[in-house]
């Protein structure tokens, strides 16, 4: 077999656009995210409200669009009421998910303000407590945010400061009600009914929300698959989306799987879209349910925290993974994994944008820095906005453990219809052979190739520390051509690479 990795270029064939919302990430109240994360008043760069700047210019950088929030486990607990009002006089409260005390300093207020300080471009994803809560408290927080005034609670968030709506339009209806670990676990009976009343309540409030049903908290669930029928059942036309999350990590020393994750991660989606479009052929709809991704991340689950906590700290260390070029590769491939279903992948969600499992690390009234996994967050936000290709590629193979035969070279590429240039996104799993790559250009208008950089390190195991913060960083990629109509191209072993073309 030909150690040259093929594939063709159309705009012809075409999977579907890019909803910006793919961008999105993920704010919960765990760990270090929020505090001596996103919000540390007292920081030499924190603005009035103790927003730290350096921390969002690094998200504005990164190009993070929806922003899940407050959770996440933490939801499943959470009274929003607590987190309203004036700072010094909101309750602190024990979080049984991740057994910490919660202080509400940063709340739905300062949320909202984070979000407007991002920019335009970041819009509320408002989580549901449907754990230990329901109906009417669901219902009172989206007075309380949305409608403009004259009622009891509108004119509540107008006294605590904020006259205008926050005109939150993306709900999560509860979060991963599946898992026998979530405060308030159910069935998906049970869920499915609690959902469906929720959802039609909160449409006689305001029929144009958009609503997230839990589905399954990962594809080897064992009730996987049946949880999203049985829930559908009951919401299919209520809702606009059902969630996904999926975490990936390297186990027992099997780099070549851990390597090979977004097979699981373009698995995962497409059997949930059959089993959704089952349901709505079941009902005779002829409605689409689109997927919300909005957890997925490598997350080391496996490993022992190292920083020394105790039951009920605020604050504490949790999940501050530090990671690798390998995990960049692994978390590149799969941003591929959801372009490539950008017809039914509408929202996803990077958990978590700040020191946990996060993109950014910070040390508290110390700097902010960029993990390896920013980088191809930040080239895919910036550079895939448009119309993803149909890619094929043929490709040199590897055999794994988990997943069997796969390609060892994965891409897509995306199509700005308004300049008509072409991004190509694509990973290398070789470890230890760099590839060479051959793509073919029909009808589209290209002539030359603008930039082909890479992300990789003669060390797999390189990363971005306080000691070292700009170790890892992409780089140019020299030889790349584009002649006639073939795109001529090297990559390197264990890389994750950007080529653009224009």
């Amino acid at each position: 077999m030909s150690r040259t990795a093929r594939f063709t270029l159309d705009p012809a064939f075409a999977v579907g656009d890019v909803d910006p919302r793919l961008f999105g990430s993920f704010v919960e109240h765990l760990g270090r995210c929020v505090y001596t994360g996103v919000y540390e008043p007292g920081h030499p760069t924190a603005d009035e409200a103790g927003l730290r700047g350096d921390v969002l210019a690094l998200v504005r950088e990164l190009g993070v669009t929806a922003v899940r929030y407050p959770g996440g486990n933490f939801v499943s607990g959470y009274k929003w009421e607590d987190s309203v009002g004036p700072a010094d006089e909101r309750p602190r409260r024990l979080d049984l998910a991740w057994r910490s005390t919660e202080s509400n300093r940063f709340g739905l207020s300062e949320y909202i303000d984070f979000l407007k300080k991002i920019g335009p471009q970041a819009e509320p994803m408002m989580a549901i407590n449907l754990g230990t809560r329901g109906v009417a408290e669901a219902l009172d927080l989206q007075e309380y945010a949305n409608y403009p005034s004259g009622t009891a609670l509108s004119d509540l968030r107008v006294a605590h400061g904020d006259k205008d709506p926050f005109n939150i339009r993306l709900w999560c209806l509860g979060n991963e009600m599946d898992g026998p670990w979530q405060t308030g676990h159910k069935t998906a009976e049970e869920y499915g009914r609690l959902a469906a009343e929720t959802a039609r309540a909160m449409r006689q409030l305001d029929p144009s929300v958009e609503l997230v049903a839990c589905g399954s908290s990962g594809q080897s669930m064992d009730t996987f698959a049946a949880w999203e029928a049985t829930v559908l059942a009951e919401t299919y036309d209520l809702v606009d989306y059902i969630s996904l999350h999926a975490y990936y990590e390297e186990l027992d020393g099997d780099r070549d799987s851990f390597l090979a994750s977004a097979v699981d991660t373009e698995s995962f989606i497409e059997n949930v879209v059959a089993t959704c479009d089952h349901v709505g052929a079941r009902l005779k709809s002829t409605k689409k349910i689109n997927l919300s991704f909005d957890e997925w991340n490598v997350w080391y689950q496996s490993r022992p925290n190292p920083h020394p906590t105790e039951d009920w700290q605020e604050a504490p260390r949790l999940l501050e993974d530090v990671y690798s070029v390998t995990d960049a590769v692994v978390f590149g491939s799969l941003l591929i994994a959801l372009l490539r279903h950008a017809d039914r992948v509408t929202v996803a969600c990077l958990a978590q944008l700040v020191n946990v499992i996060a993109p950014i690390l910070t040390e508290p009234g110390g700097p902010a820095w960029k993990q390896t996994t920013f980088f191809p967050f930040a080239q895919a936000s910036r550079y895939g906005r448009g119309r993803v290709l149909d890619v094929r590629v043929d490709s040199p193979t590897y055999e794994t453990q988990k997943y069997g035969e796969v390609a060892l070279v994965q891409a897509t590429a995306v199509r700005d219809p308004e300049t008509g240039a072409v991004t190509v996104f694509a990973v290398n799993r070789s470890q230890r052979e760099a590839l060479p790559l051959e793509v073919a250009v029909h009808g589209l208008d290209v002539t030359t190739v603008v930039e082909h950089t890479a992300l990789a390190d003669a060390d797999p195991e390189a990363r971005n520390t306080l000691e070292q913060p700009e170790r890892v960083a992409p780089h140019e990629v020299p030889g790349t051509t584009l002649k006639g109509s073939v795109v001529s191209a090297t990559l390197e072993p264990l890389s994750w690479n950007v080529i653009r073309l224009g």
